[in-house]
């Protein structure tokens, strides 16, 4: 089937509560030229992220016939790579890539769009900002306040706990560990002793390499690969449980959006949801290889011992707490997606997790 008809044809309208599937003749009708920006908070080097952009960009272009064209920029290029979601909401750019859970400084809610920390799988989180009015609930109750509007562009999966210098064997080898983490998962390790700092994918190679950092953790083996991490931290934990899954957002200002021809607007949403798909069936693909590589090459596998993820799990839970006690806001989202995960999990255990666990033990044999 050509992308370009499919694109054309419908958008995820009833999912994203934006926009309405409009048939190829509007389109022709609504035509016009139109040009966007979008800047980057991931370097061309990351070729899954960066593909991602351009990838995004190429389906709106091609569906389009060329029309509405994106160009995406480099961090730094415009903005630096932290500053790219401010930058779209003050209408400097029309668009971004980046991961909302950096903005959790402005607002600790922004963290959702991304993630619940020890909260949904890749599918539990695609599940409900798709299926259960999660895309719809933050664009009004958060984002609208900031003149952007938040769709997902990429799913990372699962992701690995980082890369340290030294090994953790308790909950006290995190007390003055200098950690590369951000979001609200860099609060949580704030409070059991650690210090944690948020600095964007191409620093932090040298960071630990001059000792600035003791650890940091990025995505999973295929970008932390491309990153070089191993060569100077050799410890490789995991789980990243304040990351059971990762999604990555498109943002888009909030008038710019609206002065879209509807069809582009249509054409936008579709394509951002394809690309999010697409980004998690090509993570599963790459890191498998990427992973023992990184085993041939060094690295050095280890779990977090329970009593690191018991005293993590109960000092998420307190901030959740704390937080929804301040925040209706905050409140009101993550009571909704712990009921979910409750919900979800109902069902994956007696089928996914079910089916997992006994191919992960017979293929073991």
């Amino acid at each position: 089937m050509d992308r370009r008809l499919l694109l054309k044809g419908a958008a995820p309208a009833a999912a994203l509560g934006l926009a309405t599937p409009l048939a190829t003749p509007a389109l022709a009708q609504a035509s016009r030229k139109v040009s966007w920006r979008l800047t980057s908070s991931f370097p061309r080097a990351l070729d899954t992220l960066w593909g991602a952009a351009t990838g995004f960009a190429k389906m709106v272009s091609e569906a389009t016939d060329g029309d509405f064209s994106i160009r995406v920029f480099s961090p730094g290029e415009i903005v630096p790579a932290l500053d790219a979601r401010d930058a779209t909401s003050k209408g400097s750019v029309e668009s971004c890539f980046t991961a909302s859970s950096y903005s959790v400084g402005i607002d600790p809610a922004f963290m959702f769009a991304t993630v619940l920390l020890f909260g949904l799988n890749s599918r539990q989180q695609m599940a409900w900002l798709y299926e259960m009015g999660g895309i719809e609930k933050l664009n009004r109750l958060l984002y609208d306040k900031h003149d952007v509007l938040c769709f997902p562009l990429i799913s990372t999966g699962a992701q690995m706990g980082g890369w340290f210098r030294k090994e953790i064997k308790s909950p006290e080898d995190l007390k003055g560990l200098k950690f590369r983490i951000g979001g609200l998962a860099g609060q949580v390790f704030q409070r059991l002793g650690a210090i944690p700092q948020q600095i964007a994918a191409g620093d932090i190679y040298p960071s630990l390499e001059r000792g600035t950092i003791d650890a940091a953790e990025w995505i999973g083996p295929h970008d932390d690969e491309k990153l070089g991490l191993y060569k100077v931290a050799p410890y490789y934990y995991y789980p990243g449980w304040w990351e059971g899954t990762g999604i990555l957002s498109l943002f888009v200002n909030k008038q710019k959006f609206a002065e879209l021809p509807p069809a582009y607007r249509s054409i936008l949403q579709t394509a951002a949801a394809a690309t999010t798909s697409l980004g998690l069936a090509r993570y599963d693909a790459l890191n498998p290889p990427a992973l023992r590589r990184l085993v041939a090459g060094g690295a050095q596998l280890r779990p977090f011992p329970q009593s690191v993820l018991d005293v993590c799990y109960d000092e998420t839970q307190k901030m959740h707490e704390e937080y929804s006690r301040a925040d209706p806001v905050y409140g009101e989202i993550f009571r909704e997606m712990a009921a979910f995960r409750q919900d979800a999990y109902q069902w994956l255990q007696l089928s996914e997790y079910a089916f997992d666990s006994y191919q992960i033990r017979r293929l073991r044999r």
